[in-house]
């Protein structure tokens, strides 16, 4: 008759060998992801991503989405983010769905890292390659190091065909032509299960022997030196030896078939070149701001000055990827994200033009319910309660102008 210790030890090597394999084989999906999971502040005051497209919204297997646009590099960072000296041009998404085929900064092909200069504004283009069929929401995203991941606006992109159809074919340096979506995959897969075998062989080893509770009983009893043993040792060590010498072998053998190799490229791409933008010929200042929390709007009271020789009308103002628009100053053609455009969400209190040369003091309100659901108004509770944006003037002819503006935010509950 089986005793209870040996029964305890059996049912937690199965309970152990059972967890090991569901961790293996379970890979849960993911379908969307989205801006609202990252602090206002860090959508605010780093990166403002504008003049977005997205080539389409509906592609094939192998076929490609282009998306490009311009990124303003806000001159109020953070001071508890890390600056933009060590930042990499991304895609944010739900797992490899797409492959990215091309990067560009500037007209500059930016395979690695990058340096940016707070204050300046680029434009940029991603190419990227469809791989997985589904609905998938598809973000701009800046990885800035010291930073983490700045999220861009995103939108859903349908992926349509099957899998295996999927194809990437690249030419070596050697002259080679090799498919990266199965090349070496037989290899992959052996070596994969030869040490998933060896791992499963070591635990079933241990797992002969009293393990978890019993393990524990019998070290506070003080008889720990009796679970493992001189031959305990010595599988150890034929284990240890076994597999350096199954290491070595196995490099040396893919190093005399594949002698010439080239390291993965690092380091930093410094000279990105900025876009060179006109001075805007308007200035404004933010007398003050307010955030209404019941009415989930944002309310600024701004002294706009028109220095220009054109009469000019307020009819954008964006912040963390969202767009206030006053749609009769300027309405959107671009199928930017509708979750994030607010296409009558601007308001001003005399939005008549202003003159050249005039001066005046508005109020400005941009309200919508993507304060609520992107989390926008979580930056009145944030230790530094400041917003940022850009402030987009037309004149008659559609010329436009773009003004950053940074001021504190007092919540009001009334």
């Amino acid at each position: 008759m089986k005793t209870i210790k040996d029964r305890i030890a059996k049912w937690s090597a199965i309970g152990l060998l059972s967890a090991v394999a569901a961790t293996s084989f379970y890979a849960p999906s993911a379908s969307a992801h989205g801006e609202k999971s990252q602090a206002a502040f860090m959508r605010m005051r780093t990166i403002h991503w504008y003049d977005l497209s997205w080539s389409k919204e509906k592609v094939k297997i192998n076929e490609t989405v282009e998306i490009k646009g311009k990124f303003h590099v806000f001159e109020g960072w953070p001071e508890t983010v890390d600056e933009p000296d060590v930042a990499f041009l991304n895609v944010g998404m739900p797992g490899p769905v797409f492959i990215r085929k091309e990067s560009y900064i500037g007209g500059q092909l930016v395979p690695r890292s990058v340096r940016l200069e707070i204050g300046k504004t680029y434009d940029f283009r991603v190419v990227l390659k469809a791989r997985r069929p589904g609905d998938w929401h598809v973000h701009t995203m800046m990885n800035v190091q010291g930073g983490g991941p700045i999220i861009g606006p995103g939108k859903w992109i349908t992926v349509e065909g099957s899998m295996s159809e999927f194809r990437n074919p690249i030419t070596t340096l050697t002259g080679q032509t090799i498919d990266l979506e199965t090349y070496n995959e037989g290899n992959t897969y052996f070596w994969h299960a030869f040490w998933y075998a060896i791992g499963v062989a070591w635990i079933a080893y241990w797992s002969r022997r009293p393990i978890f509770i019993p393990r524990l009983l019998m070290v506070d009893a003080g008889r720990g030196d009796e679970l493992v043993s001189g031959t305990d040792r010595k599988v150890a060590m034929g284990f240890l030896a076994a597999t350096i010498l199954i290491v070595v072998m196995a490099m040396s053998s893919t190093n005399s078939k594949y002698p010439i190799t080239i390291p993965l490229q690092a380091g930093t791409m410094r000279g990105m070149k900025p876009l060179e933008l006109p001075a805007p010929t308007v200035s404004v200042k933010v007398e003050d701001a307010t955030y209404r929390v019941p009415g989930r709007a944002m309310r600024m009271k701004l002294t706009i000055t028109n220095h220009g020789n054109s009469p000019i009308r307020l009819g954008e103002f964006y912040t963390a990827s969202v767009r206030f628009l006053d749609s009769d100053v300027y309405k959107d053609t671009t199928g930017y994200p509708e979750d994030l455009l607010a296409e009558d969400g601007l308001s001003v209190s005399d939005n008549s033009p202003i003159a050249p040369g005039e001066t005046r003091t508005v109020d400005v309100t941009a309200s919508d319910a993507a304060w609520e659901v992107y989390r926008l108004s979580d930056i009145i509770y944030d230790p530094d309660s400041r917003f940022a944006g850009l402030l987009f003037f037309f004149d008659a002819t559609g010329n436009r102008q773009i003004v950053q503006i940074d001021a504190p935010l007092i919540p009001s509950f009334m």
